[in-house]
This record gives C-alpha cells, structure tokens and sequence, in this order.
C-alpha cells in the first residue's frame, strides 16, 4: 500500500517508528507536513498539492496533527477522505475529541465516568460553579491547552475564585473539574486500537507536582488494568468515533474516571515502559481495515 503520514516533523519519535513499522511490512510511506499542502476542490476531480506538484493517490493517511494546527490539518485530511483515502482516524472523529468540552458532553451522555465539570463565562456564577465540583482543591483548565500546559490546581477557595476571574478576563475559555485526590498524582493512559486496549501505562508525577504528563517530568510504568478501566477506555475512544486513541484514565474511589481521549497519541512513552511494538500494531489494523474500506467504496461505484 501507499500511506501518507500527516506529520510537521518527520524526525519525532512517533512519526519515524510509523515510518519504519509501515517499511519493514513493505509499504511505500510519504511523511507530508499538512501545512505544506494545499487543495483544489471542485466538482469534477479534486486534488491535494505540495510544491506545485499534485499529490499522488494514497490508500492510507495516518494523521498525526498537532492541537495547533487543528483546523487547517483535519480541512487537509477531510480532502484526503473525499478523495477516497481510507484514514486511520477520520477528521470529524479528530475534531470532535479536541474539543475538550464537547467531548465531555458527548462521554457523559454515554455513561462514561468523568471528574465532575463545570463551565461558565460570567464572573457572578464563580461561587456556584465552585460548588458545583466540591469546592476547593479543584483543577482549573484551558480549553486549548494541551501537554498539562494551562492546568492549574486551586487549593484553596479564594485562589480558584482569583485564578478563574483571571482567566475570564482574558476571555480565556475555561472549565473546573473535581480534584480526584486519590489518584495521587497519577493517570493511567490506555492505547485503544480498534476495539482494544493494546496497551497501557501509569503516569505519575514528579514530586510536588500534581500534572502526571511526561513532558511535565512525569516517569511512565507498566500497570495491569482492571476488566472497568478496559472497558471505558474501549468505551470512550468508540464514543469519539476514534479508531486510534490515547484514553487518560485515573483511578477513583467510585471507579475509572476519563479525562481525556487523545487522537494523536505519542508512541514513544508506551513502547518504552511496556515494550510493546505499538507503531506495527496501528499499521497492522490499517492493513486491514483498508482493504474493507476499498471494497465498500468500489461497491458504492
């Protein structure tokens, strides 16, 4: 097969093990920076550019699209998708899980356990939405943050009530969550594919820090999942219409909680702290799933 990898940087961990995975199976792979392409689109034969050369066809896109350029990768993708290219993840699939309140809404219409959330835009609803998660210690987030950037614990009632108002402020859009002291710093982050959890990992945090991300300094173990934790994961990815996902997990006194579902999840701290060759398991499943994909799209011809 020919499969384009949407990545701006064909030197990361995550896009050169999708690189070599896919070479040692005997596919031909592209890395396309999706910045660098641009589109025709019309009625008749629409096309995807990069340099002023058309872009061949490809049976396989394999997005890793950074939350920064969220818009202008996933409109790239949606072409390669049109165009009849059978993607990993699908655009709407990426979107919908970037869009961490809507994500949210969406996990807790299924059922999925979550952290209690609270969302608002007005300075006088402050004290009920602090309320509404418990009160204080409670997490403050950044929609757009991403990598624990723009996450900060409030400990105490008078500084959540200073750190949001700052955040309004700024017409920052924010959302409160619950503190689950008993995860103790810790997450858990479930790789699904497909309808598994193929692997899994605990994150915890660095001393005196509360945020468990790697690249926060956190260090990452082997950690067996209970038969709850696999399922909401599988759960949560499947409610997202994710394909491949990272699912963050943490452990609460009335079960798994998610945090969040990650469309574009890194490779390089799972292979490590479980030694499992994830990046061949994620072109194994295309493999197969491609070629049910091409069936069906002949069939509508």
């Amino acid at each position: 097969m020919r499969i384009a990898i949407l990545s701006r940087n064909s030197k990361l961990y995550s896009t050169r093990r999708l690189v070599e995975a896919a070479k040692a199976r005997g596919h031909e792979v592209d890395v396309l920076n999706p910045l660098s392409c641009y589109m025709n689109i019309n009625a008749r034969e629409s096309s995807i550019h990069k340099h002023g050369v058309e872009l061949p066809a490809y049976d396989c896109v394999i997005p890793r699209i950074g939350a920064s350029v969220t818009f202008y990768g996933t409109a790239v993708l949606r072409q390669f998708e049109m165009m009849g290219t059978y993607p990993l993840n699908e655009s709407v699939a990426i979107s919908r899980s970037r869009d961490k309140l809507r994500s949210l809404q969406l996990l807790s219409r299924k059922g999925i356990g979550l952290p209690t959330t609270g969302f608002a835009s007005q300075p006088q609803d402050i004290p009920d939405l602090i309320d509404m998660v418990g009160g204080a210690p409670l997490v403050i987030k950044l929609l757009e943050g991403t990598q624990g950037i723009g996450v900060v614990l409030a400990e105490t009632r008078q500084a959540a009530e200073s750190v949001i108002e700052a955040f309004m402020g700024l017409q920052s859009n924010i959302m409160v969550q619950e503190y689950i002291r008993e995860a103790g710093g810790a997450d858990i982050r479930c790789f699904v594919i497909g309808d598994k959890v193929i692997a899994a990992m605990k994150r915890q945090a660095k001393e005196g820090e509360f945020r468990s991300n790697l690249h926060r300094g956190g260090s990452a173990s082997l950690i067996k999942l209970t038969p709850a934790e696999r399922a909401t994961a599988v759960k949560a990815a499947k409610t997202m219409g994710l394909n491949v996902a990272g699912v963050d997990l943490l452990r609460s006194n009335h079960g798994p909680l998610v945090m969040e579902v990650n469309s574009s999840p890194g490779l390089e701290g799972i292979e490590a702290a479980t030694e499992k060759d994830v990046a061949s398991q994620i072109i194994a499943f295309m493999e197969k799933n491609a070629k049910a994909h091409k069936t069906r799209t002949k069939g509508r011809g």
